[in-house]
C-alpha cells in the first residue's frame, strides 16, 4: 500500500522499509523533513529554555521552592500525552495530530508568557507540554513512515542533534531574554516559529488517513495519567513538603498502586490500547525502553540544574551560563552523527548503549566532585562529556525499538519508548529537585543563621539580588547552593550501573530484517 506526501512516496512495502532495496530520498522530502525538524526543535527547546531564566523567573513570582515544577510540569504533561499521540497516529494518521500539537504548543507558549504567579506559570507550562509531547513523538514516527530502517539513522541522527542543539539554544535564548528584555519573551518567541511550522506542515505534509475503525482507550488514558501524576507528586513532595509517613504521601503511594493496576487491566481489555502490553513481550523493546528511562533520569537532572548552578555559584549571567552549556551540544552532535553513520554502514548497535552507560556513570561522578574553586574550563569539559555520553545512546535506542516491531506498531512503540524516557526525566528532575530543596534548607540553616540573613526570603532570591548582597551573606548563599547540589549527582551513579547491566542483555538483530 502507498500513500502520498505531496511528491513524497510513503510505502508500507516491507522490503522498502527494511532497507533491502536501494532507497533514495524522494522529491519533496526536504520540506517534510524541515517541518519535522522544526517541530522537534520547538518541543525540545522548551524543555530547557527555562533553565537559565529559572532563578529570575521563580524569584520574581515568589516560588523558589517550586523551581523544579516549572520544568517538571512541562515534562509530565508531555509524558502523559506521548502514548496518546502515538496510538492515535497509528489509528487516524499523523498529519492532523502534528498540526494540532503545534497549535496547542503555541497556545501554551502565549499563556505562559502572561503568567502572573508561580501557579499560572506551572499550569501553562503543562499546556505547552501537551503540545510538545505530540511534536516529539510524531516527528520521529513520521520519519519512520518515510525512511527505511537501515537508512533511518542518517535522518534521525540530525533530529537527535536538534535535541542537543535545543538543549543549548534553550538556555542561551532564555538567558538572553532574561538579561536584555524579559524572561516572558523566552516563551513568546515560539509563536512565529510555531506558525511557520504549521504552514509548512499544512502545505507539504499530506499523509492520507488510515481507514481502520477504532475505539479510544479512555480508561487507559485516565489510569496512566493518574499513575504518572501520583508518582511525580510523591517523588516531589515526599520528605520535603510532607513527611514520608504523612497521609498525603501514603495516599499518593496507594494511588500509584491502584492506578497502575487499573492501567494494566484497561490495556488487557481495551480493543485499541494506548500501550499494548504485548510490546513488553518483545525483549529488545523492553530492554531498550528501560535503558531509555535511565537516560532520562540522568539527562534531565543534570541539564535542568547546571545552568542554575553556574549562575548562583559562579556568578555568571543567564546568557553566559547558556553559552557555557555549548560544550554539551558539541558532545551530542559529535557522537550522535558518528554513531549514526557507523550504524548505517554496519547495522550493529549493541556496543553503543554499553559504552554510553559507563560514560554517563563516570560523568555523574565528575559532576559530584565539582568544588567551589573548580576552574570553569574543567566544568565545561565535564559538560562536553555529558553530551557525548547522551549522543552515543539516545537516537540509537529509538531506532532499535522501531526495528524490533512491525511497521503498523511504529508510532505506538516510538511513543511508548519516549514515554518511559520522559518518565525518567520527570523522576530525575523531581528527585534531584526534592533533594536539592531539602539540602538547601539545611545548608542555609548552617551557613546563614536568621540573625545574619537580613530578612531576605530565600524563596525570592534571584542571581541579581544575590550579587547585590554583602559579601558575607553572598558567600553563605553560594556555599549553601554548591553544597546542596553537587553531591546529589553521585546518588544517580548506581542507576546507570544497572543500565550498563541491562545493555549487556540487549539483543542485536540486523537492521535490514525484522
Amino acid at each position: 500500500m502507498k500513500t502520498n506526501v505531496d511528491n513524497v512516496s510513503v510505502t508500507d512495502n516491507v522490503d522498502d522499509l527494511n532497507g533491502t532495496t536501494n532507497w533514495q530520498a524522494p522529491k519533496g522530502f526536504v520540506w517534510v523533513y524541515l517541518s519535522l525538524m522544526l517541530g522537534m526543535l520547538l518541543a525540545s527547546l522548551d524543555q530547557m529554555i527555562v533553565s537559565t531564566a529559572l532563578p529570575t523567573m521563580v524569584g520574581e513570582l515568589g516560588g523558589v521552592s517550586f523551581m523544579a515544577w516549572v520544568i517538571t510540569s512541562y515534562i509530565l504533561a508531555a509524558t502523559i500525552s506521548m502514548p496518546i499521540y502515538g496510538k492515535l497516529g497509528d489509528l487516524i494518521g499523523r498529519r492532523s495530530l502534528f498540526i494540532f500539537g503545534l497549535g496547542i504548543f503555541i497556545l501554551g507558549s502565549a499563556l505562559t508568557g502572561f503568567s502572573q504567579d508561580i501557579y499560572q506559570l506551572i499550569g501553562f507550562r503543562a499546556v505547552q507540554g501537551i503540545g510538545g509531547g505530540g511534536l516529539m513523538v510524531l516527528s520521529m514516527a513520521i520519519i519512520a513512515d518515510i525512511v527505511p530502517v537501515k537508512q533511518r539513522a542518517k535522518y534521525m541522527g540530525p533530529m537527535g542533534a536538534v535535541f542537543g542543539l535545543a538543549s543549548v539554544l534553550g538556555p542561551l535564548i532564555g538567558g538572553y531574554f532574561t538579561d536584555f528584555a524579559s524572561w516572558r519573551w523566552a516563551f513568546w518567541i515560539n509563536l512565529p516559529l510555531g506558525f511557520i511550522a504549521i504552514y509548512i506542515a499544512w502545505k507539504f505534509l499530506k499523509i492520507s488517513k488510515p481507514t481502520v475503525k477504532f475505539t479510544i482507550d479512555y480508561w487507559g488514558i485516565v489510569s496512566m495519567a493518574g499513575a504518572v501524576t501520583s508518582l511525580t507528586l510523591l517523588t516531589s513532595w515526599g520528605g520535603t513538603q510532607y513527611d514520608w509517613s504523612s497521609p498525603i504521601i501514603i495516599s499518593l503511594g496507594t494511588g500509584i498502586f491502584i492506578f497502575s493496576f487499573l492501567f494494566i487491566w484497561a490495556e488487557k481489555n481495551a480493543k485499541d490500547p494506548i500501550i499494548p502490553l504485548e510490546l513488553f513481550k518483545n525483549k529488545i523493546f523492553t530492554v531498550a525502553t528501560l535503558i531509555g528511562l535511565i537516560i532520562g533520569i540522568g539527562m534531565f537532572a543534570t541539564i535542568g540544574f547546571m545552568p542554575t548552578y553556574l549562575q548562583m555559584v559562579y556568578g555568571y549571567s543567564a546568557t553566559v551560563s547558556g553559552y557555557l552549556m555549548v560544550p554539551m551540544v558539541v558532545g551530542i552532535i559529535s557522537t550522535i552523527t558518528t554513531t549514526g553513520f557507523i550504524m548505517s554502514r554496519t547495522g550493529k548497535y549493541k556496543i553503543y548503549p554499553i559504552i554510553g552507560m559507563l560514560m554517563m556513570a563516570f560523568v555523574l561522578y565528575l559532576f559530584s566532585t565539582i568544588k567551589l574553586d573548580q576552574h570553569i574550563a574543567i566544568v565545561c569539559f565535564y559538560i562536553f562529556l555529558l553530551g557525548a555520553s547522551i549522543g552515543i545512546m539516545m537516537q540509537i535506542l529509538l531506532i532499535v525499538v522501531q526495528n524490533s516491531v512491525s511497521h503498523n506498531m511504529v508510532g505506538t512503540a516510538t511513543s511508548a519508548n519516549s514515554f518511559f524516557r520522559e518518565i525518567g526525566g520527570t523522576l530525575g528532575i523531581s528527585i534531584v529537585g526534592t533533594l536539592f530543596a531539602s539540602r538547601l534548607t539545611e545548608q542555609l540553616a548552617i551557613n546563614l543563621p536568621n540573625s545574619q540573613g537580613g530578612g531576605i526570603n530565600p524563596e525570592s532570591i534571584t542571581p541579581a539580588i544575590l550579587n547585590s548582597l554583602p559579601d558575607d551573606i553572598h558567600d553563605a548563599f553560594v556555599v549553601s547552593y554548591a553544597n546542596a547540589l553537587t553531591p546529589i549527582f553521585s546518588y544517580l551513579i548506581p542507576i546507570f550501573l544497572v543500565g550498563f547491566v541491562l545493555a549487556l542483555f540487549l539483543k542485536e538483530i540486523p537492521l535490514e530484517q525484522k
